[in-house]
């Protein structure tokens, strides 16, 4: 994979890092579970990205 479509991926995973943060946010009203979210983007970005 070329960093050129690494650096893409990542950018892809960072919408839904923004706004799925938000509606996570919206329906829990705390800060925990958008840490966990964020947390699991994080982990299937960098397992998509590592390959």
């Amino acid at each position: 994979m070329t960093v050129a479509r690494r650096l893409g991926t990542l950018v892809v995973f960072g919408v839904p890092a923004i706004i799925g943060g938000g509606i996570v946010f919206a329906i829990f009203g705390s800060y925990i579970p958008v840490v966990v979210f964020e947390g699991l983007l994080i982990l299937v970005a960098g397992g998509l990205v590592s390959k």
